[in-house]
């Protein structure tokens, strides 16, 4: 994109203004408009105002001219678009009695573009000295309609030939600026300007008055060079953003304007991608110490950012995150490399012989490798030109064939205070780490004022995120949510996490969006967060099925930062991904009590995996729902406590059955009871055979450090085998009632000593039980009414009196807020 810029230039001291708009800003009439306001404000100062070419004419001009030269007579329909445009925007802007005169001498421009370009096609040539005609007629044709829509208006303006006055080398497409010739034209023409100048960006000439342009970010570095000739007051460039970004706002939603940054920040975030502002931009500002302000014309109220000699005071000690996308890696190894001179010399100078710019560079202390950063456009000819170089090492195998790895970005990391701060580079290294990114290679200059990483190019947008992240804490974190099973205990989840979002973002700073749900049928996806009002619905218009490894798989394929993997469900299946899961960096939350209780080998190879990839893992509603007990049990032994002895109800189920089964009543139909109010499982047998009372204590024994198996757990079964024996649960339910005087018998018997029944779990001096256990009056476990759960700790610290937890073990409300908490553990880490 071109710019426009303007200069103010006084012979008395005056102040003297230089602005500078991009292409967006002069991309159309109504555009314009708002540059003519911007300038009007500045009237009581000189100025000068460099345009670009009107938005996408570049492009065009370029284009027409390759297919000139190529011989495709389509060209002209082309150049009659390019005519259009401009001869559009003069009537839409000029009132009718002003518009002969400037279309006459647009006309004529348009005119001379139409010979060259049928002088490319007739020679069927496009050299870069034609191309730079070609491509300043841009520049001139916006430059010299601004100029007659501005006097139009009232607002007595003048044209400036930068074209004359910039003078170059022959450098066709990114010409060399000779400063001592060009400055003095400048001084000249301004002596004795008006107030307004208009002058054409990206246009210069050779000593012979052949017209150069001046490259890539040409318009800015224009009005750099008018900024430092003319002693400019302030500089600003004006464009479509609200000034330079803390990062790329089209891959991080939360990056914002930095407000203040020195002229080196803005130069190293310049080199690395910022595309606000060019590196040649900067320097002859920098030279005369003039301040450069980037503003947006759509948004002039805006702060902007102010770049100047310092930070300005900012407490920020990383001011911003840049990147660069299509970046190969080529390292050079050989053990014929230690110690021997001039390796580094040779290569990058077969490198600079071939016309490929190094981006980055990193060589080990041994001597051993050279590894260099390309474009990956680049690679083949690099590859040719080093192999040709170190022909006759790589024949002797004194060097490696090259090794090439592309698919790669650079993230780097500016701010001049890091070097004043311990431990960036490791908050850096951390953050990615533990999002699954693998840094290939690092760079960091002694000014530390930049520390740059190879990522492989699908983590750039996460790595971006989490960086953002991470330095700049007053953005919330972002936690991307994948829920498997989305039932009774799902849905409250989904409930509880919509109605919560607001208050989180306010106060907690975190932003909670789930992004993908599945139940047994469907999954569904959305990347920016599904509408919680509609997930039911979004879910059931699904065109996915429901896999779960391509569940999984798209949890990968999606590679958002921060996710984590919620199953609510009680499949064997999907705990048996976890593993693989956690592997991935992405951290699972789950009731799901099959993973922790299978075998003890499975168990301590879930918890290794997600040390060694950084992941979370967390399961605190295997056990008591929403209750604290592995939190608290952890915090026990991660003090030095040791649990001596566990006794506890753990199943809000069978109390819940308990609590409400009353002599004379029909056992199935309490039974049944639970299962409507949600407190067994859609298969009852679950809850009754007391498997789940089992995984739950074999889970608090192992969260002990004590090894243990389910088969090592005795269990009293209380239900008859025949019961259990059902082919499904209607018939589970038949055989309950079949069988009910067995349940009124220990009823009965229970009721005459004044005792309750619990299912009570046990463990002490390395033996566990489970079983249907008479609780007399004087037992903390005979109050305990509704679904409640109840564990009692005997610590070596707490020896005499145990620690008691206790409150609603089951339930969707409950265990839905477990979970929730689990999830923002994660959050808060």
């Amino acid at each position: 994109m071109k710019s426009m810029t303007l200069f103010y230039n006084l012979k008395t001291k005056e102040i003297m203004k230089v602005l500078k708009f991009g292409g967006t800003s002069v991309g159309t009439p109504d555009n314009l408009r708002m540059v003519r306001d911007i300038l009007s404000a500045g009237k009581k100062e000189k100025q000068v105002c460099v345009v670009s070419a009107f938005g996408g004419v570049t492009n065009l001009l370029h284009e027409c001219s390759d297919m000139a030269a190529s011989g495709d007579e389509s060209y002209q329909q082309l150049l009659e678009k390019i005519e259009a445009r401009h001869l559009e925007t003069v009537k839409e802007l000029l009132p009718v009695k002003n518009q002969s005169g400037t279309l006459s001498t647009t006309k004529i421009l348009l005119n001379d573009l139409e010979d060259i370009m049928k002088g490319i096609f007739l020679i069927g040539e496009l050299s870069p000295r034609s191309l730079d005609r070609v491509l300043s007629m841009g520049e001139t044709l916006s430059s010299t309609i601004i100029v007659d829509f501005l006097n139009s208006e009232g607002i007595t303006t003048a044209w400036g030939d930068t074209g004359s006055m910039i003078k170059t080398d022959s450098n066709f497409n990114n010409a060399i600026v000779d400063f001592s010739v060009t400055d003095q034209n400048i001084k000249d023409f301004f002596e004795n300007s008006v107030d307004l100048v208009i002058c054409p960006g990206f246009v210069s000439s050779n000593s012979q008055n052949v017209t150069t342009t001046l490259g890539r970010g040409g318009s800015d570095y224009t009005a750099a060079i008018l900024a430092a000739a003319l002693d400019a007051d302030t500089f600003e460039i004006w464009t479509d953003v609200s000034g330079m970004m803390t990062s790329d706002p089209r891959a991080v939603s939360s990056a914002h304007p930095i407000e203040k940054i020195s002229y080196q920040e803005a130069m190293e975030l310049s080199h690395f991608g910022a595309k606000v502002i060019y590196p040649p931009t900067i320097q002859p500002a920098l030279n005369k110490n003039i301040p450069i302000k980037i503003k947006n014309t759509f948004k002039p109220e805006d702060a902007g950012t102010t770049i100047s000699a310092d930070s300005n005071g900012s407490k920020q000690f990383v001011k911003g995150l840049s990147s660069v996308k299509n970046i190969a890696l080529l390292n050079l190894s050989g053990s014929g490399m230690i110690g021997i001179p001039k390796f580094s010399f040779r290569l990058f100078k077969a490198l600079s012989e071939a016309k490929v710019n190094v981006i980055i560079i990193t060589q080990a202390s041994s001597e051993h490798s050279i590894c260099v950063g390309i474009d990956a456009n680049d690679v083949a000819a690099s590859k040719e030109a080093i192999e040709e170089e170190f022909q006759f090492e790589l024949s002797l195998h004194k060097v490696n064939p090259l090794e090439v790895e592309e698919g790669l970005a650079i993230v780097a990391l500016v701010g001049d205070r890091m070097r004043d701060h311990v431990g960036i580079s490791g908050q850096m290294f951390a953050s990615l780490g533990e999002n699954g990114v693998n840094i290939k290679a690092i760079a960091q200059g002694s000014s530390e004022r930049n520390i740059t990483v190879v990522i492989e190019e699908r983590h750039l947008r996460k790595s971006l995120n989490v960086l953002h992240e991470s330095f700049f804490l007053s953005e919330r974190k972002r936690l991307n949510l994948f829920l498997v099973g989305i039932g009774n205990v799902g849905g409250t989840l989904i409930k509880q996490i919509a109605e919560q979002r607001e208050y989180l973002s306010e106060n907690e700073r975190v932003d909670l969006r789930i992004v993908g749900i599945a139940n047994s049928k469907k999954m569904y996806f959305d990347e920016d967060g599904i509408d919680l009002t509609q997930w039911k619905e979004l879910l059931t218009g699904s065109d996915q099925d429901m896999d779960n490894q391509g569940f999984i798989q798209s949890i990968q394929d999606m590679n958002l930062r921060n996710s984590v993997f919620v199953d609510n469900t009680a499949s064997e299946e999907i705990a048996g991904l976890y593993n693989d899961i956690l592997s991935k960096n992405i951290s699972v939350v789950t009731p799901n009590k099959i993973a922790c209780s299978s075998s003890y080998e499975k168990y301590q190879e879930l918890k290794n995996t997600a040390r060694e990839f950084k992941s979370k893992f967390y399961y605190e509603t295997n056990v008591g729902a929403g209750l604290p007990v592995i939190t608290t049990l952890s915090d026990l032994i991660k003090s030095g406590d040791k649990i001596r002895r566990i006794e506890a109800v753990l199943s809000g189920s069978l109390n819940f059955i308990f609590n409400n089964f009353k002599a004379g009543a029909n056992f199935a139909d309490v039974v049944r009871q639970a299962g409507k109010e949600g407190y067994t499982e859609p298969d009852p047998t679950i809850d009754l055979s007391g498997v789940d009372v089992m995984r739950k204590i074999l889970i608090l024994i192992r969260e002990s450090g004590i090894k243990a198996e389910l088969s090592d757990i005795k269990s009293d079964p209380f239900v008859p085998a025949d019961c259990m024996a059902a082919t499904d649960v209607e018939d589970f339910y038949s055989r309950l009632e079949n069988h009910n005087e067995h349940f009124q018998t220990l009823l009965s018997n229970a009721d005459k000593k004044g005792a309750r029944l619990k299912v009570v779990a046990s463990y002490e001096n390395g033996k566990a039980s489970v079983g249907l256990r008479e609780i007399s009056k004087d037992h903390p476990f005979y109050i305990l009414e509704g679904s409640d759960n109840i564990v009692l700790f005997n610590t070596s610290r707490y020896e005499h009196q145990p620690l008691v937890i206790k409150g609603a073990g089951a339930g969707a409300a409950v265990t839905a807020m477990g979970i929730f908490a689990d999830i923002m553990r994660i959050a808060n880490s």
